[in-house]
């Protein structure tokens, strides 16, 4: 193990070995539940792409456990409520997707009926009654907020600041064209593995030598371990920034050759990094290249399992070019997937030992730490002390 001093102050190398997490909380399914309650329930939550939801379309989502709608109007206008009708709570929506015979939304059961705003303008087959106010009788309605034509879903009343939510900052990926950008592949799995397991996978590259010999061949400094040179002994921040693809390469293909043309807003900067990752935690990352993007949404189903979302998105010109080739761009970062959800299965697997009850944090998991430091946060648990590096 490297000496502590041979990292430059600058570096995210953590400079002591944290405890981990419980291994019940990645198991116990009253523990899960609490997390839906209290991350997920209060968390805004990735549900899909604007441009993937057809105006005058109910789309059902789930949040938590709570059996929510989408909807866009003839406008554009994007709206979640919830599924239930306020007479006696039948399901407004029952299949996945839904087109509307007109511009309400008709229960049913006993046909109320339901502006797309969620307002209640008929109630059929009854006379009048005194005392019965339409006005108080809506449905119940979350908040929705637009990024970089995402559509993110908040069931608290008192959403958190979005803008706080990107890592990097809200306006990172600016120099993308990312609303006019279009889903040119989809690919869906379920891990079986608790929800936080994929993050911490995701949150560090000690596994990536004998996990991903592909990304390290694509990433050079992959294979050391590490996620970027400032985790490297000897660096400094006065040190060149060059690219950290393999010579010759552009951009995460299997070739390493851009699929269409790059674009053509983004810095010299953002050209030499090649990637540019934003994570939105708890809900998605996404993963932008200088020709394509890529998102990747992570929805918890139980305890032990949890559905991954994949989308690959492009300029429509870029997809419609003779000769484009989608599997040399799907292909590469598929298998890395693919590899991440076996080892966070397998991962998985060795915490249900009853021997097991928490690990420890090596000094390049910086952001596992920091991501379980996030996790106590939300669950009002003490946070581990971190010590200052001398």
């Amino acid at each position: 193990m490297e000496q502590p001093s041979s990292f430059h102050p600058a570096s995210p190398i953590l400079d002591f070995c944290p405890p981990s997490l419980p291994a019940r909380w990645y198991t116990d399914p009253a523990h899960f539940q609490r997390e839906q309650r209290e991350i997920h329930a209060r968390s805004w939550i990735h549900v899909g792409r604007v441009a993937d939801l057809p105006p005058l379309v109910l789309r059902r989502i789930e949040i938590a456990g709570q059996n929510l709608i989408l909807v866009k109007d003839d406008k554009g206008v994007v709206r979640c409520l919830h599924n239930t009708c306020r007479h006696r709570g039948s399901e407004l929506c029952q299949h996945t997707e839904q087109k509307l015979k007109s511009k309400l939304i008709t229960c049913p059961y006993h046909e109320w009926s339901y502006d797309l705003e969620g307002r209640l303008v008929r109630v059929p087959h009854v006379p009048e009654t005194p005392g019965f106010d339409k006005t108080a009788h809506g449905l119940f309605s979350a908040r929705v907020k637009l990024w970089n034509g995402f559509i993110f879903v908040c069931l608290a009343d008192d959403p958190p600041d979005f803008a706080s939510l990107p890592d990097i900052g809200a306006d990172a990926l600016n120099n993308w064209p990312m609303e006019s950008l279009v889903t040119g592949h989809r690919m869906t799995s379920v891990l079986q593995c608790n929800w936080k397991v994929f993050w911490e996978n995701y949150n560090e590259c000690l596994h990536c030598p004998g996990i991903h010999p592909t990304l390290c061949d694509m990433v050079p400094v992959y294979g050391q371990g590490v996620m970027s040179a400032s985790e490297v002994p000897g660096w400094t921040p006065e040190a060149e920034a060059v690219s950290p693809l393999k010579e010759g390469a552009r951009t995460w293909t299997r070739n390493g050759q851009p699929c269409g043309p790059e674009f053509p807003g983004l810095s010299q900067a953002q050209r030499t990094a090649a990637f540019t990752f934003v994570t939105l935690m708890p809900t998605m990352y996404v993963v932008a290249h200088v020709d394509y993007v890529r998102a990747v949404t992570v929805r918890p189903l139980s305890a032990e399992q949890t559905e991954l979302v994949a989308e690959w998105l492009f300029p429509a010109e870029t997809l419609a070019a003779p000769g484009f080739d989608l599997a040399n761009v799907v292909d590469f970062a598929a298998t890395v997937i693919r590899e991440d959800g076996a080892a966070s299965e397998m991962n998985q697997r060795g915490l249900r030992n009853a021997r097991f009850e928490h690990g420890t944090l090596m000094p390049q998991e910086f952001d596992v730490f920091n991501f379980q430091q996030w996790v106590r946060r939300k669950l009002g648990e003490p946070l581990v002390t971190r010590n200052t590096r001398p």
